[in-house]
């Protein structure tokens, strides 16, 4: 494959520009309904595919950009900035955790088989981790794949499945081997349309809300030895492998959602009046404001930093672990204080710094706990 390429500086905001143009007129006039409906409408895939904003850094032979994946962190960035956190985490999912994998691990078929598809936003990609009984222990994962002959029938079920209503592909992790635990498990790259794949309930969340987040059920569903993913037995070692980028693209969101909320907040307090001036009058408001800045930035630099490290090829779990341990944190704190900040109105469903605060509570769980971070960091550490 080729080197990607890299935007100089006036492109880069070209695209900037074209995408916050799209988030103006096709979401935000709608994402409210979406958000009290629980659910956006699956043909804004395709309308993100048909603007360039999916799958930016797969390569030009299965019709990506070829781009650095720099620019697909300025994708998630600006869309959690601009206060659509679901959106955010479904295309995180799509582009940044279930493209890769096929790109890093699928055969040539598998590559041409998913990728175009996934860059128009005509295949919409989910992965299947979770199971009732097994979050961040992916070990103990029950989804079972029995082989018969070059068949394999998949048993199981699977939960909080991000993009679980709207998929067309999963990779789904399984046990082939139970008796082999982490070298037991293997991925498939699973048809969501095959028989023995059925939906489950779109889960109500606390935020979040038009993001659908799924059961998942399969039921004596056949897939065959051209669908496994990366070699059987090697599923846990690929998603240790995978598992960096998902984390420095969640840190990258975490920093683009707390500075839209900072955003906000900034511009109510300048225009909110107490006691014969604006809220932003008051020392104890502008201390506030600097302290969160200076939050903010420390989490961009990290971000910047290890974003590079990605590209580079340098990036170890342990930094992606870092990164994603402080910008969760941090968000969750900006989005409290930007909330008390707003004071009453901040409580209020109607004001969008509630639901950043909402939003914001999630990324301290998904994608490994800020508890499972720490303890990896640890390891690297003594």
């Amino acid at each position: 494959m080729n080197q990607p390429a890299h935007l100089d500086g006036q492109e880069k905001q070209l695209f900037i520009d074209n995408l916050r143009r799209f988030l103006a007129e096709e979401v935000a006039p709608y994402y409210d309904d979406w958000e009290k409906a629980g659910i956006w409408p699956k043909s804004l895939w395709q309308q993100f595919g048909e603007q360039g904003f999916l799958c930016v850094d797969i390569p030009l032979e299965y019709g990506g950009y070829g781009v650095s994946f720099e620019l697909s962190c300025v994708v998630i960035d600006e869309i959690s900035s601009a206060g659509f956190g679901a959106l955010a985490s479904g295309l995180s999912v799509h582009s940044d955790i279930v493209a890769p994998y096929i790109l890093n691990l699928g055969s040539e078929e598998q590559k041409q088989r998913f990728l175009p598809g996934m860059v128009t936003g005509e295949i919409v990609g989910a992965i299947g981790m979770t199971e009732p009984s097994a979050g961040s222990d992916l070990q103990r994962i029950k989804t079972h794949a029995e082989k018969s002959g070059d068949v394999y029938r998949i048993n199981g079920q699977k939960t909080f499945i991000t993009n679980g209503q709207h998929c067309d592909l999963i990779v789904l992790a399984t046990k082939t081997d139970p008796n082999q635990g982490a070298k037991g498990m293997t991925l498939f790259t699973v048809d969501c349309h095959a028989p023995g794949f059925v939906r489950g309930r779109n889960l109500d969340k606390m935020g979040l809300h038009s993001g659908d987040t799924s059961e998942l059920f399969f039921d004596d569903l056949e897939v065959s030895a051209l669908d496994v993913l990366g070699g059987e037995g090697q599923g846990f070692i690929n998603m240790m492998n995978e598992l960096p980028r998902e984390r420095l693209i969640l840190g990258v969101g975490c920093v683009g959602a707390a500075q839209g909320a900072f955003d906000l907040t900034v511009n109510y307090v300048s225009e909110r009046m107490a006691f014969g001036q604006p809220v932003a009058g008051f020392q104890n408001t502008r201390y506030k404001l600097a302290e969160m800045k200076t939050e903010i930035e420390l989490c961009r630099a990290m971000a910047e930093k290890y974003t590079a490290s990605f590209i580079e090829g340098t990036l170890t779990s342990a930094e992606a672990s870092m990164l994603k341990l402080a910008a969760s944190e941090m968000q969750g704190r900006i989005a409290d204080q930007c909330v008390q900040l707003h004071g009453g109105y901040g409580y209020m469903s109607e004001y969008p710094i509630s639901r950043a605060f909402l939003d914001a509570r999630i990324q301290r769980i998904y994608g490994g706990t800020s508890e499972i971070m720490k303890e990896l960091i640890s390891r690297s550490i003594v």
